[in-house]
């Protein structure tokens, strides 16, 4: 398993564990190193980003920062149709998984 591979795989667990700062930790390393392409990929793994914030926010009772940062998740969501990775049947589970979160997590 690639370090990218176990870095998506440890958010899944800590999104499902609803350890929301830990999942955005998770992504956190591997969104930093390459933050200056301008790539759909390393946007799309900024939304899954904002998404983990966004229910670690929800968690916290700040609902209103919660949603904004939500519509960010959801101007990057999107991107899964034009990225071209090796990932992208991981990200689109990731993205099931997200949404699945917001249904039940968040009325």
């Amino acid at each position: 398993m690639s370090r990218h591979e176990k870095q998506l795989e440890l958010f899944v667990q800590n999104l499902q564990k609803q350890n929301f700062y830990d999942a955005h930790e998770d992504l956190e390393v591997l969104w930093y190193e390459r933050r200056f392409e301008e790539s759909d990929e390393v946007k799309l793994l900024k939304g899954f980003i904002n998404a983990s914030v966004c229910f670690e926010l929800h968690k916290k009772g700040k609902t209103e920062a919660s949603q904004k940062v939500w519509n960010n998740y959801l101007k990057y969501r999107d991107l899964i149709h034009s990225t071209d990775s090796i990932h992208k049947e991981k990200y689109l589970l990731i993205i099931d998984e997200i949404e699945r979160i917001k249904k039940s997590f968040i009325k």
